[in-house]
């Protein structure tokens, strides 16, 4: 991935964003309006953040690439595993706003769809052929529960995708060595999407590093996608301030960054 501009915005872009169609990438911290703790470029409503600041940085992330800001659309994650499809014209996503959920499909062109992160993982599919695209989000919960395999099932069974052409970007997200993690986490995992002799390396007695960034590739592999079509940020939110709000780096007085996709 580069890092690329926009406007204002400065965002992470996946190579194969390049190819015309669409527009995608993970967004950093700066080009808005906020101010600290929550500097700059802060996307999330579910902050202490002003709401008019918010309101201006998502107008800038919109305008940045030609949309009026009603087209930006985003849900109000809860780390569970259900997915929003939208496979209609919608003139107002603003009442998706309090759809539970934490993944968005779409075939629809002209809206933006995002997830808000500050240390779990953005990430977007897009099929070319189809043109369809998502944006997931993953926390351990959502990873454990195999929320990416499920976004792709619903690819498939809403569009007809075919896995085998869906091409994939993880975003930045915390990394191993600064989450660490519980018994419980590791049930969660054995129980549910798997692999955790892969993603768990044991530091303490009953306590682990959890690389959630290798979990989310593996999960992406188990649905069927080529390894050749993922791609993933080498950025840890964590450790590179300058750049990305990370919730635990912060004590959660922090902003949050959005992975955005949309269809041309």
């Amino acid at each position: 991935m580069k890092l690329a501009r926009q406007g204002k915005v400065s965002y992470l872009q996946p190579s194969w964003a390049d190819q015309g169609g669409v527009a995608a990438g993970f967004t950093t911290r700066n080009g808005g309006v906020s101010r600290p703790p929550y500097n700059s470029l802060n996307l999330g409503y579910n902050t202490d953040d002003v709401r008019h600041n918010v309101d201006g940085n998502r107008s800038t992330l919109a305008r940045a690439f030609d949309l009026p800001p009603h087209l930006l659309l985003t849900v109000r994650q809860v780390h569970g595993t259900d997915i929003l499809v939208i496979d209609e014209p919608n003139p107002d996503l603003f009442h998706f706003l309090s759809v539970e959920c934490d993944a968005v499909i779409t075939d629809q062109s002209g809206i933006m769809i995002g997830v808000l992160t500050a240390d779990c993982y953005p990430v977007l599919l897009f099929d070319p052929r189809r043109k369809v695209v998502a944006a997931v989000h993953v926390g351990w919960k959502g990873a454990a529960a195999g929320i990416l395999g499920k976004a792709v099932e619903a690819m498939q069974a809403s569009f007809g995708c075919r896995p085998e052409q869906i091409l994939a970007a993880v975003g930045p997200g915390i990394g191993s060595h600064k989450y660490e993690v519980d018994r419980p986490v590791r049930d969660a995992f054995r129980q549910g999407s798997g692999h955790w002799a892969r993603i768990a390396e044991e530091v303490d007695l009953g306590k682990w590093h959890l690389d959630l960034r290798q979990s989310c590739l593996l999960q992406l592999e188990d649905a069927g996608l080529d390894p050749a079509n993922l791609s993933a940020a080498e950025q840890d939110t964590c450790c590179h301030r300058e750049l990305f709000f990370s919730y635990r780096r912060d004590h959660g007085q922090t902003g949050r960054q959005m992975g955005f996709i949309l269809l041309r």
